[in-house]
């Protein structure tokens, strides 16, 4: 079925829109892909970045919106990806960058939209674990920029994903999070042992 993408702020898709038509931007981000592109090159799926901050004890996540990510279409592949950031004046171009994501990104776009239910997009971030995934949003008319997962919403690992984790493969988040959640978890220090015959 047919993605439901959430409509990205105007301000964020204009910043784009102005820094791809800027000579000085293209270069100063050094992405090759985008420095090459032949013909037009257009900002597509605009995917709301949330960050996973914690998880509480009850199983539920907190996350926010960390910006919203387009990726860069020239012809018929994406080539690299512009990043916006909400700034005291609103929404304002972060910066272009390319590398392994955009295609896993591409590539988990392409299979959710083969799916029986229909999603929203989104993208969740893990910083504890250097992760990002595709997160599928079950409420297709919710604001794209608010919300945590539900227990019944997918999370999709892009790779390249954490050892352990298979990439490219739909979890549910009821099942996934715990697991992200351990292994996110800093290592509690193992307590000294008591000598023999010392006071415990």
């Amino acid at each position: 079925m047919p993605l439901h993408v959430p409509q990205a702020p105007a301000p964020a898709l204009r910043s784009v829109l102005t820094a791809l038509g800027s000579p000085t931007a293209v270069r100063e981000a050094r992405t090759p892909s985008l420095l090459t592109a032949q013909g037009p090159v257009t900002p597509e799926q605009p995917l709301p970045v949330h960050v996973l901050d914690s998880v509480s004890a009850q199983g539920v996540p907190a996350t926010r919106l960390a910006g919203w990510r387009f990726l860069i279409r020239a012809g018929d592949r994406a080539v690299a990806a512009a990043e916006t950031r909400l700034t005291p004046d609103g929404w304002a171009f972060s910066h272009f960058f390319e590398g392994p994501y955009i295609r896993s990104t591409e590539l988990a776009l392409q299979q959710a939209e083969t799916l029986t239910q229909t999603y929203q997009p989104r993208l969740l971030s893990v910083p504890g674990l250097y992760m990002l995934t595709l997160w599928l949003h079950g409420d297709c008319t919710a604001d794209g920029a608010t919300g945590a997962p539900a227990a019944t919403d997918l999370l999709v690992p892009l790779a390249p994903a954490p050892p352990g984790i298979a990439a490219s493969r739909p979890h549910r988040v009821a099942e996934l999070l715990p697991v992200l959640t351990l292994r996110a978890a800093p290592a509690s220090p193992t307590p000294p042992t008591p000598l023999l015959g010392s006071p415990a």
